[in-house]
């Protein structure tokens, strides 16, 4: 038995321009440097596997493809190669992401790994059903995925969750202790996201920014119809950087079209992070217009691209919702507006837009608290110290 150290398993594709893609570079970047020759486990973006890749300082990528015609398809065929990946292998500890490969640890634990790390950032359970609303009636397979993720979080020796909202729900809803359950916010890489003064400007149109994934539950359908309302006072764009399957691209733009802003908006390829800052130091506000969905409000989520805004020197608009109200204060570090109406949206970048003196205030303050709190380096400093506290020791060359 050829036993390593660590190795970091999850079904996502690294490197990539989305934010589970950024947080597992900065994660298995902290464990590298304070463990030493970490193993990486992803999803191969091609047909093919590929075997110890050097991808960042003492870290070395596998990747597993995986191949089908939907995600059930995929994730059986990930799992079928990594347990191929896994045989003869035992590790000191398990970093998971997802029941999609951590199911087949979980179940044989004592063959794979002296200690178990989940990593809950989302449960299939709660989200699925926006990406797929027809297995909203499927009880067997929503019962199947609740008992993967109970049998995961039951089995883990440590369960990290960047939200108390999420670790408040573990708790209280999956009876999971408390004293296994460590909440690690996710950061900002304050060398990408550089700070720029706010542009003292009452120039129109106002140029809005929306970036990150168009889930059901961003409500980024609220950003257009919000993108209407202003145009009936002032002239406004808005820009949206995503990733789209061509339907959701096409229901953008009918929605867009319905409310007479076709040509206000401008939907982007994702792009590097260097690119995406100089997008947003272009912008005039950052929109994040969260909807009250069980995703947000019940399982609980730590939104990346409202910590990435705040560090810029762009003011963010962003939903009530617990969630965001950890990250910071309403009227000192963000606007926060009445979740699901497109109104608030307007009457906040209206206010923006005519008080510019609050603009500098919200951009300055916002700078500071990720200074402060929510930096890639504190996340992975708490990371290796709940490591430590599992009895895994650093390396003797740190």
């Amino acid at each position: 038995m050829n036993k390593s150290r660590i190795v970091y398993i999850s079904f996502d594709t690294v490197p990539a321009p989305k934010g589970a893609a950024i947080h597992i570079q900065a994660f298995t970047l902290a464990l590298g440097v304070n463990f030493g020759d970490i193993q990486l486990v992803t999803v191969s973006p091609t047909t093919e596997l590929t075997e110890s890749t050097q991808i960042y300082p003492q870290v070395k990528q596998t990747t597993l493809p995986a191949l089908g015609d939907n995600l059930i398809q995929r994730v059986i065929y990930f799992r079928r190669l990594l347990k191929v990946w896994l045989q003869g292998k035992r590790f000191d500890a398990i970093h998971i992401r997802s029941i999609y490969e951590g199911f087949v640890i979980a179940i044989n634990k004592n063959q794979y790994c002296d200690k178990l790390i989940f990593e809950v950032n989302g449960l299939p359970s709660i989200e699925l059903k926006y990406r797929y609303p027809a297995i909203v009636d499927d009880r067997e397979l929503l019962h199947k995925l609740y008992s993967q993720e109970q049998i995961c979080l039951s089995a883990a020796d440590l369960i990290v969750t960047p939200s108390t909202i999420t670790a408040k729900y573990l708790q209280q809803q999956r009876n999971i202790s408390a004293s296994k359950i460590r909440v690690i916010p996710n950061g900002v890489d304050l060398n990408v996201f550089t700070y720029r003064l706010p542009q003292h400007s009452s120039d129109i149109p106002m140029k809005m920014l929306y970036f990150g994934t168009l889930s059901a539950w961003q409500g980024v359908n609220l950003a257009i119809e919000a993108l209407g309302l202003i145009n009936r006072d002032i002239s406004a764009n808005l820009n949206i950087i995503a990733q789209a399957r061509e339907s959701q691209t096409q229901a953008i733009k009918q929605l867009a079209s319905k409310f007479g802003v076709a040509e206000k908006l401008t939907i982007l390829e994702p792009m590097s992070q260097k690119d995406l800052v100089t997008k947003i130091h272009a912008s005039d506000v950052i929109l994040s217009p969260l909807t009250p969905s069980d995703r947000n409000l019940v399982q609980g989520c730590c939104p990346l691209k409202i910590l990435e805004g705040m560090a810029t020197g762009v003011p963010v608009i962003a939903s009530d919702l617990p969630v965001v109200r950890e990250l910071g204060e309403d009227g000192v570090d963000f606007l926060l507006i009445k979740p699901g109406s497109a109104k608030a949206i307007k009457d906040a970048a209206l206010r923006l837009h005519h008080e510019q003196e609050l603009t500098t205030q919200l951009a300055t303050n916002a700078r500071q608290r990720i200074t402060s709190n929510y930096t890639w380096q504190q996340a992975g400093e708490t990371l290796i110290n709940a490591y430590q506290e599992l009895g895994i020791k650093r390396s003797m060359t740190v």
